[in-house]
């Protein structure tokens, strides 16, 4: 080990502090340190390669080390480093808007910038409130959202987020919001307490988007503002919507009028192999929710879309949407977000994931024929792999065995046998993928044989 290195380690050991971390994990090992990246790949302080199965966090679209990206972002820090949006504007922030909503579907064509997906998502939820009480229906302010749903940390969006174990701790917490059933179609039976077994996708699907009525008429249709729902919902491990959900869940919306909110932090910008999420599945939301990709990680940047009678009441003379953020819509992250685009259409991004998200899915579909494979579901560059304890039940892991084996020992090899990816066990034990929009068959399948490597070696634990 280098000097430098050591310093590192003991500096990250002392003073940082990390994000979603059990330190105590590095009482006795080394933090991993990340010091560069090169296409499909990044790589350690120690010079080791790996594929960066999770695209950082469902963020690096157009891979690692794009000069073009590096580029932009110093270009405009050296003519405007920052300005707010708060009563100015600037021309990146005007470009990029027009851009997004023209990328939009229907007629969300109103773009809130903000620095991140919590941040989108908290915005959403005021907005719900705001325009609500503006239009005459002042008590309508409640949110709907799904179980095991993730939708960020701050305090609005936690609430809003369907996972218990992460909010306990920082209860009380803003009220206000309810949890119906996922799309979870491998867990059909249990979600619906054995009215279905999801061998009809369809009809699940119907009964589940049917529970969101049935929470709007339980809390009382003039009290709920907005139902917050991912295309494909990341925490569990990526649940596609059965056919006909969403178009549902619109009428439903439409009948009662709550605001639909697409939350597409995750699978917007090409995750999926269209600019939204939302048109990959044929609805038009009220808002879409969204960050992550739309910079492929270069500068921090999210946005919340609008749709134009969402903003009419607040052209009005004299009113105002009291909200913002200093750094939102930075000059800079703007600068690189056009630039992000502006190379996603040279190099057909949308077209690269879906003329290749058919073999990224039979690729990984090879590895059920491990009995610790339950299921692989997904779309686009977007997947969740199940793991069970016995196939034939689908018996899941205990909460030792959680522990023990997926992340005592599924996540520690998975890296070290070169593969960066999330095992995760918020709802059922997953591995999560989520590559580059550039990667190939050869990326496919180098993901394939590590996960087969270290997962057949973990069928032999229980």
């Amino acid at each position: 080990m280098t000097s430098d290195y050591e310093h590192l380690q003991r500096a990250a050991k002392d003073h940082l502090w990390m994000h979603f971390t059990r330190h105590s994990s590095y009482a006795d090992a080394d933090v991993p340190i990340i010091v560069r990246g090169e296409g499909a790949y990044i790589y350690d302080a120690q010079g080791k390669r790996y594929l960066d199965g999770l695209g950082g966090l469902f963020v690096s679209q157009l891979g690692h080390g794009r000069t073009e990206l590096a580029e932009a972002a110093a270009a405009q820090a050296k003519e405007l480093a920052f300005h707010p949006l708060w009563s100015y504007a600037h021309p990146n922030a005007i470009m990029l808007a027009e851009k997004i909503a023209g990328y939009a579907p229907g007629d969300l064509n109103r773009v809130f910038f903000t620095s991140g997906g919590g941040e989108a998502v908290e915005t959403a939820w005021k907005l719900a409130k705001n325009y609500f009480k503006l239009t005459g229906k002042p008590m309508k302010h409640k949110v709907i959202s799904r179980a095991i749903a993730y939708h960020g940390t701050t305090q609005g969006a936690l609430s809003i987020t369907g996972l218990p174990g992460l909010k306990q701790q920082f209860e009380p917490l803003v009220p206000s919001t309810f949890r119906v059933p996922n799309t979870n179609v491998y867990r059909a039976d249990q979600i619906t307490g054995g009215l279905l077994d999801g061998s009809d996708p369809e009809a699940f699907g119907r009964w589940a988007a049917d529970q969101i009525a049935v929470a709007i008429e339980n809390e009382g249709p003039d009290t709920v503002a907005a139902v917050f729902l991912e295309p494909v919902q990341n925490a569990g491990g990526c649940f596609p919507p059965p056919p006909g959900y969403f178009q549902r869940v619109r009428e439903i919306c439409d009948q009662y009028d709550v605001l639909l909110v697409s939350d597409e932090v995750i699978c917007a910008y090409g995750r999926l192999g269209h600019m939204f999420g939302a048109e990959r599945f044929g609805y038009v939301p009220d808002i879409i929710t969204s960050a992550k990709g739309i910079t492929s990680g270069y500068a921090p940047l999210g946005a919340m879309i609008a749709s134009d009678r969402l903003m009419e009441p607040f052209l009005a003379d004299g009113e105002m949407f009291a909200h913002g953020y200093t750094f939102g819509g930075h000059p800079v992250s703007t600068a690189v977000a056009l630039k992000n685009f502006e190379i996603f259409e040279e190099e057909n991004i949308l077209d690269n994931v879906r003329s290749n998200e058919a073999a990224f899915r039979s690729t990984l579909e090879r590895l059920k024929d491990l009995p610790i494979v339950g299921d692989v579901r997904g779309e686009g560059y977007f997947y969740g792999i199940e793991l069970v304890k016995d196939k034939e039940t689908k018996e899941s892991f205990s909460d030792e065995e959680c522990e023990r084996i997926l992340f005592g020992f599924v996540s520690k090899q998975l890296y070290a046998e070169g593969l960066y990816c999330r095992a995760d066990d918020r709802g059922d034990p997953v591995i999560q993928l989520s590559p580059p929009l550039i990667c190939d068959q050869s990326h496919f399948d180098e993901i394939e044989h590590v996960l087969r490597t270290v997962l057949d070696k973990a069928g032999s634990m229980f």
